[in-house]
């Protein structure tokens, strides 16, 4: 090992414990504040307004009694009690259970998105006339809300299925898990592949580089600090759209038809719900992490690495 990289890693590692060290103060933190508020907030939240006939205004801020905000402590130790009562299996496996599932449909629709954002980068950067007509409706498709397009698209996939080609509903659940992903992909990656100077754009044109060569060489490793961050929100979007897909859709065997589940028994079991919640934010955060592997291969593009 050289002595530059040997520094390097060593200016590396506080960074990194750094990094750490802010990511567990805020963890904290949300506990720190969760608790503040549940102890010294109103028991029925605060309400503004007229009061309707079921006798309640507009709440702006939340009840802080134990079935509307559980203590943390309590979210965590339901987490280890039976998921139903009986011999049923613990809240934790039944939702790591249901994570794996959750963990695999947004793998399939990540995939799916970032091949249409790379793709659609790739044609809008070739030809400027696309990149005008295409990126505005991009832009304005991530203003229709999912939890109403999934029902169409879940018809859709039902319409293909009746038809005689085979299509789970899974498949249904990652292309709308893919219709969040793709987005971030696209921009970052057309960022990336528009970023390198005019100098060496012309000096690729003075060895008679063409379009492919030029691509290859130097567009598409310029793009690799923007593009990092944008596959990592895509990951951590892909999750997102799979748990409101689910919800949406009333898929099961994942977490967001878990969450629905649970949720019908909130009253009693005020815990129970955030089982679920919680794993869905780890999924997030192995999703985005995942894609720190891909990093690794790539450590010698990443300098000046866009923040996401």
């Amino acid at each position: 090992m050289s002595d530059r990289t040997t520094t390097r890693a060593a200016r590396r590692a506080p960074l990194r414990a750094s990094s750490v060290g802010w990511g567990v103060t805020g963890v904290l933190a949300v506990i720190v504040l969760w608790e503040l508020y549940k102890y010294l907030g109103p028991e029925e939240g605060v309400t503004v307004g007229d009061t309707d006939e079921a006798g309640s205004g507009q709440i702006i801020l939340p009840r802080t009694h134990d079935r509307a905000m559980p203590h943390v402590w309590a979210m965590v130790t339901r987490l280890f009690e039976p998921t139903s009562g009986g011999d049923s299996p613990l809240l934790i496996v039944s939702v790591a259970t249901a994570a794996a599932v959750t963990l695999g449909i947004a793998a399939v629709g990540w995939l799916l998105g970032v091949t249409v954002g790379l793709g659609l980068s790739l044609v809008m950067q070739r030809w400027r006339l696309l990149e005008w007509g295409l990126l505005p409706w991009i832009v304005v498709s991530q203003t229709v809300p999912l939890i109403a397009l999934a029902p169409v698209i879940n018809a859709i996939g039902n319409q293909i299925d009746r038809s005689g080609t085979p299509w789970p509903q899974w498949l249904s659940v990652a292309v709308i898990a893919s219709y969040l992903a793709f987005f971030p992909v696209a921009v970052g990656a057309l960022r990336g592949l528009q970023s390198p100077d005019r100098i060496h754009l012309d000096l690729m044109r003075t060895y008679g580089a063409g379009y492919w060569p030029t691509l290859v060489r130097l567009r598409l490793p310029a793009a690799v600090p923007h593009l990092l961050p944008a596959l990592r929100l895509a990951a951590a979007n892909a999750v997102l759209g799979v748990v409101v897909a689910e919800v949406s859709i009333g898929m099961r065997g994942g977490l967001g038809r878990m969450l629905i589940q649970l949720a019908g028994q909130g009253s009693s079991d005020p815990a129970a719900p955030w089982g679920p919640i919680f794993g869905a934010v780890v999924l997030g955060l192995i999703a985005a992490g995942s894609v720190a592997l891909i990093g690794v291969g790539l450590k010698d593009y990443r300098r000046g690495e866009a923040t996401s």
